[in-house]
């Protein structure tokens, strides 16, 4: 632990070295930042070529992400998400590494978003229409349930339909709510995240991704070079996510604000 330690003060200190010449507020904005240790790649033997322009250089065997280059990244993803959002866009977030997906989730249900934390579903969005089909299948369980019209069933036979339903609230849970395809579909950690990537090109949406040092930017529409394995630096990114689903959903004229429901 103590050596963990050492070597991300290390890092931070080598970071902290690096020449600066900005307003007070970007400079507040970058100490956030590292404080969050978004600047922690991954290392230096995963290196993925077309990351070499997002990062600072090596220290101890690990890449050092250069949060300048983040930081641009982050305001073009961000400006592209309020610009969906504040035309009435459907966002999905997508996040299910164990580190990022309670936080996914809890962001996700904040917002009112479409959300998948559990292991990706094959033609989740290219056989959307198949998929609609299974989902409103659950819905009409758990309607069915809830009502009390299952009580013509044996007990076996509603034990049964109970573990369908917890399994099925497992998958699709968190795109019940979600009746057509995203506009956007926003993806932390994008190196565990392809099919969910290569879906979402078939169906032409675009693809905001939060990636490490070892995966290729060109993989995604907005790409954010940044620390996908920790949790301060994942929440940092979710609070800025927020703020700018927020900012679209106050520029959407008030007779139209309709959000998506989760």
């Amino acid at each position: 632990m103590s050596t963990v330690m050492e070597k991300d003060t290390e890092l931070n200190n080598e970071v902290q070295k690096a020449p600066v010449e900005h307003d007070p507020a970007k400079l507040a904005l970058l100490e956030e930042m590292m404080k969050a240790g978004l600047y922690m790649g991954k290392r230096h033997a995963k290196t993925h070529p077309r990351m070499k322009p997002y990062l600072f250089g090596v220290r101890s065997g690990v890449e050092v992400i250069d949060l300048e280059e983040t930081l641009k990244m982050l305001d073009a993803a961000m400006d592209f998400v309020k610009s969906k959002v504040a035309a009435k866009g459907v966002v999905l977030m997508v996040g299910s590494t164990p580190v990022a997906k309670d936080l996914v989730e809890a962001m996700a249900k904040k917002l009112s978003l479409p959300y998948v934390t559990e292991r990706w579903l094959g033609g989740t969005l290219t056989n959307f229409k198949t998929l609609s089909k299974r989902v409103a299948h659950f819905k009409k369980l758990k309607s069915d349930k809830e009502s009390g019209r299952l009580e013509k069933y044996t007990k076996k036979e509603r034990l049964n339909i109970d573990r369908q339903i917890t399994k099925m609230t497992t998958m699709f849970g968190g795109i019940e709510h979600m009746d057509r395809l995203p506009d956007v579909v926003f993806v932390v950690d994008v190196a565990k995240q392809m099919t969910a990537v290569r879906e979402a090109k078939r169906v032409k949406a675009p693809v905001v991704g939060v990636l490490n040092s070892d995966t290729d930017p060109e993989s995604v529409d907005y790409p954010i070079a940044a620390n996908d394995r920790s949790m301060a630096s994942i929440a940092w990114m979710l609070a800025r996510f927020e703020k700018a689903v927020l900012e679209g959903r106050a520029a959407v004229p008030e007779a139209g604000k309709v959000v998506a429901k989760a």
